[in-house]
């Protein structure tokens, strides 16, 4: 696969939008801005958001909603990579926030569901109802870990509910092209779930002594960071350690696409055809593009 540098300089870029203009937007977790990167390179400041923004999709009003961690991990220089690492003895849990496009004015939206606080929201995405499904990574204390879940809810600010938890370490999250299916990848697990959606919003029951379906567990030590589908049902996740994006099949079959970068943490697609794939390399600090084998599955909104 060959890969374009479309910028550089980013602090731990994550949560990329491709936006219809050819513009990429995207956050800085390090950085705590949301950045739009032009096609030649040019990065221009949407808003400043404080704490830790991890991930960002467009919402039905067209607003960014972003899953912010709050601060959850002290970042180390580790020859040259930036490396996420253990969580601050100062962070206070994160929260779900809603940024204006064109002011960046920033609204908070949740930081608790039924009075338990989130820990550290890391990636989002709408369905066509226009509520979305989100992840809480949960983080790494001192004390040990604290565990995530799998939350659903709607961007007015009126309703939040947690469909799994005690979860080992959510990250990205997507939905099949049919909807019917919500699919997850576990970080440290190396493992990519998938969920049953009942109806829009509502997960069905799972079997017994299990919280979902395993599509795959990755041989070997790998992490699995966000995610982005195809237009076919392949589930595109970003791979770390093994650097680049490994592509499921819902057989649990997969490829794997290298990146320079052994922390890549997020892709997504767009372009005329959906063939154009954006991927973060945070650990350099990077934004590549390349052209991907199929198109991916547009989302149901984008700007």
């Amino acid at each position: 696969m060959e890969l374009e540098l479309v910028a550089e300089g980013l602090q731990f870029p994550e949560g990329p939008i491709a936006m219809v203009d050819g513009s990429v937007i995207l956050v800085e977790i390090q950085g705590q801005v949301l950045t739009r990167v032009h096609p030649d390179g040019r990065k221009e400041t949407v808003a400043q958001v404080p704490g830790g923004p991890n991930g960002a999709a467009i919402g039905p009003d067209g607003a960014i909603y972003v899953t912010n961690n709050g601060g959850s991990f002290q970042f180390v220089d580790m020859g040259g990579l930036n490396v996420p690492g253990p969580t601050p003895p100062s962070h206070r849990g994160g929260s779900i926030q809603r940024v204006d496009p064109a002011t960046g004015a920033v609204t908070t939206l949740y930081t608790e569901c039924d009075g338990k606080p989130l820990v550290g929201p890391n990636d989002l995405v709408f369905d066509r109802r226009g509520g979305f499904w989100f992840t809480d990574h949960g983080c790494s204390t001192p004390d040990g870990r604290k565990h995530g879940a799998l939350y659903y809810a709607l961007p007015d600010g009126s309703k939040i509910t947690r469909w799994r938890d005690h979860l080992i370490s959510p990250n990205g999250v997507g939905l099949s092209p049919d909807e019917k299916t919500v699919y997850m990848a576990d970080t440290l697990l190396g493992r990519l779930w998938s969920f049953e959606v009942a109806e829009p919003g509502v997960l069905a029951d799972p079997a017994p002594l299990q919280p979902g379906n395993v599509v795959c567990n990755l041989p070997g030590y790998q992490l699995l960071d966000s995610l982005a589908v195809e237009a076919d049902g392949r589930v595109c996740v970003a791979t770390i350690i093994n650097g680049g994006v490994t592509a499921f099949s819902p057989d649990g079959t997969t490829e794997h696409f290298a990146v320079p970068d052994a922390i890549v943490t997020n892709i997504c697609f767009g372009g005329t055809d959906m063939q154009d794939a954006w991927i973060t390399a945070s650990g350099t600090g990077r934004l590549y593009k390349a052209r991907w084998p199929r198109p991916g599955l547009r989302l149901n909104f984008n700007g």
